[in-house]
């Protein structure tokens, strides 16, 4: 999410800087684009269960941790159950980043329609905009609710 932050900030400052004889900016409340867009929903329960599977894991771990009797039996166990968290951590946030990208890439892709549609310069999200500019969030969630 901060890669999102960050380029669309970076967005909002080559728009202000870089137009001189603009055809219009629109900007999208990216957070109620989300909130509307089914697909995100979808992304966000999928990685939520996934983290809430890891958090499981570890309960269960920490459960079957308790059971054992000898020190060395603890620290062999906890060796292993640390190298099996690290690679379930590894894939965990390879999905939510892949997840997220594919959430990112198709409101980028309608928000792009949106701006050829209206013949925009450029779409900026809501919190570079401080005066001016043209709200096309409805318009991208339109977009992203046709392109099912």
């Amino acid at each position: 999410m901060k890669g999102i932050k960050l380029g669309l900030a970076a967005l909002a400052i080559i728009a202000v800087t870089g137009i001189a004889n603009a055809g219009g900016v629109g900007y999208i409340d990216y957070a109620k684009v989300i909130d509307n867009y089914d697909y995100a929903k979808q992304v966000t329960k999928e990685v939520d269960a996934k983290g809430l599977e890891m958090q499981q894991y570890l309960v269960d771990k920490e459960k079957e941790y308790k059971s054992l009797d000898t020190p060395l039996k603890k620290q062999t166990f906890e060796e292993r159950v640390s190298q099996e968290f690290k690679t379930k951590e590894s894939a965990y946030m390879a999905l939510r980043e892949k997840r997220e990208k594919e959430v990112y890439d198709r409101i980028q892709n309608a928000a792009k329609a949106v701006m050829v549609e209206q013949k925009l310069d450029a779409i900026m999200d809501i919190r570079g905009v401080f005066v001016g500019g043209m709200d096309v969030t409805d318009s991208v969630i339109s977009k992203l609710k046709m392109s099912k």
